[in-house]
């Protein structure tokens, strides 16, 4: 019998459209996008259906809009056939924020809840940094080894870590612009397959969102979780979490903290599960979890015909 892990995109996963087939075909869905909407007094919604694109890519937006679209399949899955996910999953995961909407899934936050504090998150992690003084760069075909060295040549005083490790020989890097873009030119004098700047408004997981951190302590503290349904395989940890104190204590530490996703998919593993469920928007997670576990399947279930589908495996 299949063991499941329902895991949740992040940040990258947006794209114009997203949402809407489902919006218009369930009832469940529009209920979870016109309570973002609400809580946000903004029609989020539109945004993500309609666009701009440079509007829906705003971190601000597309956190809580990445959220909205996970939790609107989830409902109909749930709604619609019956899903039981305390039932049905051994465990749910998300990257980066898409943590917040796995513990949302497992009960941990309400809709609404979830999408203010994404709010506040994308917001406190804009205004961490200066634009354009923060990049990022993805790094293909190395380690975490391979990328700290990089790291650690380029730094030269300023910051500069890895921020996700993706696994498949892919790591982010995040810091101060200028020592991303030395980090560049030592990834290509190293023999590093690839080394590309993202294009990202703000250097998310790293010391410089230090800031960000101390506003989502004092959010996470107005605003705590309760104990999930179905444990949380924690960023920070990669392991199990089911507290809620510590809960909020790991997503604090997760805004300046490294993104261990090839560890945290192989601790599913270790867990028994052979099939992951990427429940959103695109299917990042998906090509990650085949390099990583090449021996489990991975399915993305983010539109109208992705639900049908995975309905009827079960």
């Amino acid at each position: 019998m299949a063991v499941y892990a329902f895991i949740f995109p992040g940040q990258g996963s947006q794209s114009v459209g997203m949402g809407r087939d489902l919006a218009a075909a369930f009832a469940p869905a529009r209920e979870v996008f016109e309570a973002v909407d609400e809580t946000l007094h903004q029609k989020l919604s539109k945004l993500m259906f309609e666009g701009p694109a440079e509007e829906l890519t705003l971190t601000a937006n597309t956190q809580p809009a990445l959220m909205a679209h996970s939790l609107a399949v989830l409902r109909v899955l749930e709604k619609e056939g019956g899903l039981d996910l305390a039932g049905r999953a051994t465990v749910v995961a998300g990257h980066s924020l898409g943590e917040y909407s796995a513990l949302a899934a497992a009960g941990a936050f309400s809709v609404p809840q979830a999408a203010a504090l994404l709010r506040t998150r994308g917001q406190a992690m804009q205004a961490a940094v200066p634009p354009g003084e923060g990049g990022m760069a993805a790094l293909l075909g190395t380690d975490m080894e391979g990328a700290r060295a990089v790291c650690a040549e380029a730094a030269q005083g300023d910051v500069l870590e890895c921020a996700n490790d993706n696994g498949g020989g892919q790591v982010v890097i995040s810091g101060a612009m200028a020592a991303v873009d030395r980090a560049i030119e030592v990834a290509h004098a190293k023999g590093i397959r690839r080394a590309l700047k993202l294009p990202v408004s703000a250097p998310f997981h790293c010391a410089l969102m230090a800031p960000a951190a101390r506003v989502m302590a004092e959010a996470l503290a107005a605003t705590p979780p309760a104990v999930p349904t179905v444990p949380v395989l924690a960023n920070v940890t990669a392991a199990k979490v089911g507290d809620p104190g510590e809960i909020a204590e790991l997503l604090v530490r997760q805004v300046t903290a490294t993104v261990r996703w090839r560890e945290s998919v192989q601790a599913m593993v270790a867990l028994g599960v052979d099939h992951f469920v990427e429940i959103g928007a695109g299917k990042v997670l998906s090509g990650l979890v085949r390099r990583i576990a090449p021996d489990a399947t991975a399915t993305p279930v983010g539109t109208p015909a992705d639900i049908e589908q995975f309905l009827a495996t079960l």
